[in-house]
């Protein structure tokens, strides 16, 4: 019974926020994994929904400031298959891999969410993208692969601490989201 309200609640958050249509969803689970699929009524064709779309819908600006589980993984409270480390940055492997590689590159001091970036975090900012640069070769991606920064609610960030995604091994389809 909790499991189908677990369902349905963030069903009902996506349709009430008119993100989808009630008509026109799918639920399916494999492995204790839901996904939700969503038709466009434009081309009729069905896509799923990341569960993080249904994370970030969830999430609050009171969550920007509680501690996140990257903090956890910064102070090695939670284990993490980390891939590269300096001074300013941690980059470990994202635990549920939209892509054959799939990293996320994490700046050592918190900032919530790109938009509150301010002009003195210019140097971090750069480094981070550096960072990216890095780990990509180190991961051998020469054929190229995305980066993508999720801010805020609209923005499907459901972590408040500023990361960016690594995602390649693969052919990247375009208009992503």
């Amino acid at each position: 019974m909790s499991y189908t309200v677990g369902v349905l609640r963030p069903l009902n958050s996506l349709i009430n926020s008119r993100l989808i249509t009630p008509c026109l969803i799918r639920a399916s689970v494999k492995m204790n994994n839901i996904n939700v699929w969503h038709q466009s009524p434009r081309n009729q064709s069905w896509r799923m929904l990341s569960n993080e779309v249904s994370a970030a819908q969830a999430a609050t600006a009171k969550r920007k400031l509680q501690p996140t589980i990257f903090d956890k993984i910064l102070d090695r409270t939670i284990p993490a298959d980390i891939v590269y480390e300096d001074d300013q940055c941690l980059a470990f492997r994202d635990v549920s891999p939209q892509a054959p590689v799939h990293i996320l590159v994490i700046p050592k001091r918190r900032i919530s969410m790109l938009s509150d970036a301010k002009e003195t975090d210019e140097k971090l900012l750069g480094h981070l993208l550096l960072a990216v640069t890095k780990v990509a070769a180190q991961e051998k991606l020469d054929n190229g692969y995305r980066i993508v920064i999720n801010n805020g609610k609209d923005g499907a960030q459901s972590v408040y601490h500023l990361h960016i995604h690594i995602l390649g091994g693969r052919q990247m389809s375009w208009p992503p989201g």
